[in-house]
């Protein structure tokens, strides 16, 4: 263990429940597979206990619904105690009995529900509620009815019934969902969502009213000693509905502002709270509530720090966490009592006990892309990650050696090459790896070049790491000729040559630069620089050059930019389209280019010319394969498979999924 890491291994207390050590799991529901009797299913047990046996101290579960009548949601979307108690608790204690042989504390999430934060595809329009009649935040055009004061009470003492379920199933104690995020509970809290009249509404006491009676249902019901933990959103960035505010931007605060967490903090522990697990954000400003890569590490440390004079109870915090020394010096300056570790845990199960056991260099990074955690699910799958596919899958999927030694070849060292020769690997292969380049990463060490995407250059030390772990015949500087193939003689071989740039049949194309070039530094940045392609290449290398100090316009001939490629999850491409314009990068939709000389790009839109002025015109127009070596070799050997972008230009997600499916099954 590397000296003064031994902070982390310390126990945490949380009223009188001791954590073994300093890190927690918090809560995640699009990773808890759900039954028709909303309980727990195998595959969510499985997901949970193989994040306890990597060494976590606490384990926050996702939300688990304490009503499924005031707002009732869609079957398999969430865990509810109340509706089959005894389904529930049994699939429950399989959870915690499970968790508890590795000595981690089960914490189970409770909400209210979503209110106006609901998704029509969770909960049917006409279920829609809030504290007060308002608009749902993704269906405008809907409205939510006001919740009547019964409701309200029925919630409260549905908070208790639950609660004391949970306690039975062997849980440790409750965190409640949440003052947070602009779900209901958090709607209440705020002004901007209540104008109710009765006790729940008025002064900062009444809308507190919900969530403090909550507190103290749980307590009756459960006992003074059993913890409650509040899941807290120490400032809400509204900056309009629907619309946040980025780090450093100047605006007026619509929600809740440190000032009034303030004086919350003081009325929740009052009530009886145990600790405050704090972020920052609301649905409206989304990426707050679920950071990508956009933002530093450790964002909402600056705000724990503006509490934490006045909070009497332990405060933990997650969000991008994932820096062990960034996450020390939190610890050591009383900041936080306790490290969340959410993401992280999704792309490597094992972070804590590698972290412990000196073995940093093989903790596999979270690369805060939310591909796999969120963008699998709106596309109808189970959330997952994009670095790691056995996410949720646990009981599915898997890698076991193989009964019979094979001989690998992997050709290309990028993501798709260097999953497949590390699956391989495992399985007891022997493997051998031909790269061109003297540096194993192929496109991650293109895309990670940008501040906000170095997480893409850590996954390639990953590898290199895992693989030499591994005993893997890495041939850097090596093209992968016929003849030495066939010296290899392998019985199977993966072929992951890459992509190449795609070039435009445009006039005076070649006064452009590629993006790849800039990136790496083969090419220095202009002053005045346009990019053709609006894709998220494009952005985000508008987004880097702008951060850089360079004037730059996106030049997109579909409609919008993000449009070319796959989804991307929402939270990422509401943060990115703001830091965009927040950078001033100029965007020109629609356009599509005519000509190119040194100093201008000319386009037409709607039927009309303009011509554009620059220092520097980079294309940024999307890739196509590189198969030469697949098609040269699928008809010399039997067993060739042609995987990520030299099959079908895709993500890192795409490549490293397919990548392991295949290399775990032959």
């Amino acid at each position: 263990m590397k000296k003064g890491y031994e902070k982390f291994f310390e126990p945490m207390h949380i009223g009188k429940m001791e954590v073994k050590n300093k890190f927690f799991m918090p809560p995640m529901a699009t990773l808890t597979e759900v039954d028709e009797d909303y309980c727990y299913t195998a595959a969510a047990v499985e997901y949970y206990v193989q994040r306890a046996k990597g060494g976590v101290g606490m384990i926050i579960t996702g939300a688990n619904w304490v009503d499924n009548t005031i707002e009732p949601h869609v079957v398999c979307s969430f865990p509810t105690p109340i509706t089959e108690p005894h389904k529930w608790t049994k699939k429950a204690k399989e959870l915690t009995d499970r968790c508890h042989a590795y000595d981690t504390k089960m914490i189970l999430q409770l909400t209210a529900g979503l209110g106006r934060s609901a998704l029509p595809s969770m909960v049917n329009p006409a279920n829609f509620s809030a504290p007060s009649k308002t608009t749902n935040r993704w269906a405008p055009n809907f409205e939510c009815r006001e919740l009547t004061t019964e409701e309200i009470e029925q919630l409260v003492t549905n908070f208790g019934i639950a609660a004391k379920t949970a306690k039975s199933a062997g849980f440790d104690g409750i965190e409640i969902h949440a003052v947070h995020e602009g779900y209901l509970l958090d709607c209440f809290t705020m002004s901007l969502f209540n104008q109710r009249t009765d006790k729940y509404g008025g002064s900062l006491e009444n809308r507190l009213r919900f969530a403090t009676e909550i507190i103290q249902e749980i307590k009756k019901s459960c006992g003074i000693d059993f913890p409650v933990i509040m899941r807290f959103s120490i400032k809400s960035y509204i900056k309009a509905l629907r619309q946040g505010a980025l780090p450093g931007e100047e605006f007026k605060e619509l929600g809740r502002d440190v000032e009034e967490s303030l004086k919350v903090i003081k009325l929740l522990e009052d009530a009886g709270v145990d600790c405050l697990d704090s972020d920052a954000g609301t649905y409206d400003s989304w990426y707050w509530s679920h950071p990508p890569m956009y933002f530093e590490k450790g964002m909402y440390l600056p705000l724990a720090a503006q509490i934490k004079g006045t909070a009497s109870v332990p405060v933990i915090v997650a969000g991008r966490m994932d820096n062990p020394e960034m996450a020390l010096k939190a610890l050591n300056d009383g900041i936080i009592d306790g490290v969340g570790l959410g993401r992280p845990l999704l792309a490597d199960p094992n972070y804590i006990m590698k972290l412990k056991t000196g073995q940093e260099e093989l903790i596999r990074p979270c690369l805060g892309c939310h591909d796999g955690c969120f963008g699998r699910l709106l596309e109808g799958g189970t959330g997952s990650c994009a670095v790691n596919p056995e996410v949720g899958r646990e009981i599915y999927v898997g890698i076991k050696k193989a009964e019979e030694k094979k001989n690998i070849a992997v050709i290309g060292g990028g993501p798709a090459g260097l999953e497949a020769a590390r699956v391989s690997a495992e399985r007891g292969y022997t493997v051998t790896l031909f790269e061109a380049k003297d540096a194993l990463g192929g496109a991650l060490l293109i895309g990670g070049q940008p501040k906000f995407k170095s997480d893409d250059l850590e996954l390639a030390r990953y590898y290199t790491h895992e693989l030499d772990r591994l005993g893997v015949n890495v041939r850097l500087n090596t093209k992968a000729s016929l003849d030495a193939i066939k010296e290899l003689n392998p019985d199977i071989i993966y072929v992951a040559e890459g992509s190449k740039p795609s070039v435009p049949p445009i006039n005076g194309i070649e006064y452009t630069v590629f993006a790849q070039d800039v990136l790496t530094g083969k090419i220095s940045p202009k002053e005045n620089i346009a990019v053709i392609g609006g894709g998220l290449v494009g952005c985000e290398l508008a987004l880097h050059l702008a951060q850089n100090g360079s004037n730059v316009s996106i030049v997109e001939a579909l409609s919008d930019i993000l449009k070319s490629g796959g989804m991307l999850p929402p939270m990422n491409e509401f943060m990115l389209r703001d830091l965009l314009a927040y950078h001033k990068v100029s965007i020109y939709p629609g356009a599509s280019v005519l000509k190119i000389t040194e100093s201008s790009l000319t386009y037409e839109i709607a039927g009309k010319e303009e011509t554009l002025y620059c220092d520097q015109i980079i294309l940024a127009a999307g890739y196509k394969p590189v198969n030469d070596t697949y098609l040269s070799l699928k008809n010399e050997f039997p067993y060739v498979y042609n995987l990520g972008d030299s099959r079908s230009v895709r993500n890192i997600r795409g490549a490293i999924w397919d990548a392991y499916e295949v290399a775990r099954s032959l």
